[in-house]
């Protein structure tokens, strides 16, 4: 058997491989920009979440911005809400709910990058995932992250909360997760997890193939925190060009997330489990949505080009569906897109998507 070897040099330059940061990460309006909002839809406490009381950010009054505590994260947690224009309107009506999880790096309010997102078919909700969440419960819980069982938070907590405090139609025909870069595996992931919970699903620009040795080697760089290399080596990260990287919090072990990645003696055994790539996990998805979107101009999506390839193949010869958008240089997507890992593509990306998954919400009844 070869050994994989993921050096911290190699866990650095394979960083590339799906981060997620960019002017992606929008920033919520101040207190002197925020618009003035009266009324927003009144949460309670439950299902192991914890409003923490004042700390509501009302963007506008169909954009606001919860915070919550729960025992299976330390800390402070943010919920971006966006309903569509009718909610208030129609107040029998029920909508249905897309759940999008942000890169690596990033955090709730990079949803205000892709305005496609805030659709007036449905709700969109968008969890905080961490810096280098992974959407996973992960191995140690006591690093200095802390307790960090991200899965369980979104998948127990999350989901029956937002249904709990609004009009959702909370079925799996209705509710739709979709991701980008490190958010691309959650979303991919928690659609195989939990397919009682998600009837469609869409990854941009995924991790999704963690038998590749540049995607074990990005987890293991965001946990060791290396972005110094790649920051310095490029600006791809960024559609403005800018380079930003935010860092992905303090250092961990390398074995924190998934146990370790190296393929001997089967030590590698929780990442084979969690794999989006597997056949055994891509059989899951039969009668779910699925869309894969990437470009491969960039060292980046290159990267999860290979991965998507790899999953669309699979789900080929297992008989599933799947819709696959390799927009390549990004000259075809739109003029803002040249193809890298970023949201000059992924937010024409979702522009394409939204009204492909309004219309399939709307063909469930």
């Amino acid at each position: 058997m070869t050994s994989l070897r993921i050096t911290a040099l190699g866990a650095a330059l394979a960083l590339a491989a799906l981060t997620g940061t960019g002017p992606a990460h929008a920033e919520a309006p101040t207190a002197a920009t925020a618009p003035t909002a009266t009324a927003v839809p009144a949460f309670s406490d439950g299902q192991g979440l914890t409003l923490v009381p004042g700390a509501t950010e009302v963007h506008s009054p169909t954009d606001f911005t919860l915070t919550v505590t729960t025992g299976q994260l330390s800390g402070k947690h943010r919920i971006r809400i966006l309903l569509p224009a009718g909610y208030d309107a129609d107040p029998g009506r029920r909508w249905p709910v897309t759940y999008f999880l942000h890169g690596g790096g990033g955090g709730v309010d990079d949803v205000a990058a892709a305005p496609a997102l805030h659709a007036d078919s449905m709700i969109t909700v968008v969890p905080d995932g961490g810096l280098k969440g992974w959407y996973a419960d992960w191995r140690m819980q006591n690093t200095a992250e802390g307790a960090a069982n991200w899965e369980t938070f979104h998948l127990t907590q999350v989901v029956p909360f937002i249904d709990a405090n609004l009009r959702t139609l909370p079925d799996r025909a209705h509710r739709a997760v979709v991701g980008l870069s490190m958010g691309g595996y959650g979303s991919l992931h928690y659609a195989q997890a939990r397919p009682d919970l998600f009837g469609q699903v869409a990854a941009l620009s995924g991790g999704i193939d963690f038998g590749m040795w540049t995607i074990r080697a990005t987890v293991l760089a965001t946990e060791l925190n290396l972005t110094g290399a790649w920051c310095a080596a490029s600006s791809s990260s960024s559609s403005s060009g800018s380079g930003d990287c935010t860092g992905y919090g303090p250092y961990v072990d390398s074995d924190a997330i998934f146990g370790s990645p190296y393929p001997v003696f089967n030590a590698d055994r929780v990442w084979k489990a969690v794999d989006p790539a597997t056949p055994v996990n891509l059989a899951k998805l039969s009668g779910t949505g699925i869309t894969l979107y990437t470009g491969n101009n960039d060292v980046i999506d290159a990267n999860t080009e290979a991965a998507s390839k790899t999953v669309k193949a699979r789900l080929d010869q297992l008989g599933i569906p799947s819709r696959f958008v390799d927009y390549g240089n990004g000259s075809a997507l739109a003029p803002s897109c040249n193809g890298g890992h970023n949201y000059g593509c992924w937010a024409p990306a979702f522009a394409d998507y939204v009204p492909r998954l309004a219309a399939a919400f709307a063909a469930a009844g």
